[in-house]
């Protein structure tokens, strides 16, 4: 019987949909369909697809151990790889630079202005029948844009009602928060070893860490579990609401 059979036929068993189980995973539907189905490719790779598997499994109570096996000997043993290499985006997102408008523009507009001004002058005397009152002759003078002399504001201290998420890594961590209410993104991408990043919301979210034991997870302050080999589904809201973790 192949992996998928094997994790349709603990889920009938168990008397799950496959909703239910997306519910408890947090993988979608789609995804979960296509495991059963023996289709592997919308997993995301290898790393994904193994984290699924035990998911499911895990929900529907049958033994991951086997399935995961299995999978290897389809597709190749798990190898030497840093959580950087395999959530790493094959195309780079590249951003346009937004560009001020050029002094040599703003001359030639200021100019246009003054020259739009003497001329309604000079048709505006002609009407009343008067002699023309010759345009004053304007001579632009250009000086160098002044550096601003104001310094940014100081970023705000956050509510004591809000949700803050800090993550300090010691290896590279694939991270994925998304908003509870909606599932729109809030961000992507991996924390590299060394470095370290906050998030201050006021709505639930939900987090994806694809090497949980290597960072150091806070949420308000407070120091979380993360010893989880797997991959890691949390669950934070402000501190009005508990937060849950599961792994992947």
């Amino acid at each position: 019987m192949s992996i998928g059979d094997t994790l349709a036929d603990a889920r009938h068993q168990s008397g799950l949909t496959v909703t239910q189980v997306s519910q408890q995973t947090r993988i979608r539907e789609s995804i979960i369909r296509d495991i059963e189905q023996g289709d592997f490719k919308t997993c995301g790779g290898d790393f994904y697809a193994r984290g699924h598997i035990r998911s499911i499994a895990g929900v529907v109570g049958t033994d991951p151990a086997p399935l995961i096996s299995e999978y290897d000997a389809d597709h190749g043993p798990v190898g030497a790889m840093r959580a950087a290499d395999v959530f790493q985006p094959s195309k780079p997102i590249k951003i346009r630079d937004r560009r001020s408008p050029s002094l040599a523009l703003i001359v030639a507009l200021l100019l246009l202005a003054v020259i739009g001004f003497g001329a309604y002058r000079l048709v505006a005397s002609r009407h009343h029948g008067g002699h023309p009152a010759a345009a004053p002759t304007v001579h632009p003078t250009v000086h160098p844009a002044a550096k601003p002399t104001t310094k940014p504001s100081a970023t705000a201290a956050p509510a004591p009602a809000d949700l803050v998420i800090k993550i300090a890594a010691a290896q590279d961590c694939w991270v994925l928060i998304t908003r509870a209410s909606d599932g729109s993104q809030i961000y992507m991408g991996v924390v590299s070893a060394g470095t370290s990043m906050t998030w201050t919301e006021k709505h639930a979210v939900q987090m994806v860490l694809g090497n949980p034991p290597g960072v150091v997870l806070t949420v308000n302050g407070q120091k979380q579990n993360t010893s989880v080999e797997n991959i890691l589904h949390l669950s934070f809201s402000p501190p009005s609401s508990r937060s849950s973790t599961s792994p992947g």
